[in-house]
């Protein structure tokens, strides 16, 4: 994600918030900010689970690799 992509993301969620603290009464902001929020957050650790999931098969795959091409190194138990 890059910086400019974060700020849209963020200025969007403001704007979104803005709207509607506008438009709804006070019970009804607090409960659209709190699933904005949690929608944010989800989305937020999914990606982030991705990104450490693609790490580790790339991990796996170089690891593989070395111990393929490496002449007399052990096998992992």
């Amino acid at each position: 994600m890059t910086c400019l992509h974060a700020f849209r993301t963020r200025l969007s969620i403001w704007a979104l918030l803005g709207v509607l603290a506008v438009l709804l009464p006070g019970c009804a902001v607090v409960t659209a900010v709190d699933v904005v929020a949690s929608v944010a957050i989800g989305t937020v650790g999914l990606a982030a689970n991705a990104v450490i999931g693609t790490a580790r098969i790339a991990g796996s795959v170089v690891g593989a690799t070395a111990d393929a091409v490496l002449p007399g190194s052990d096998p992992a138990p």
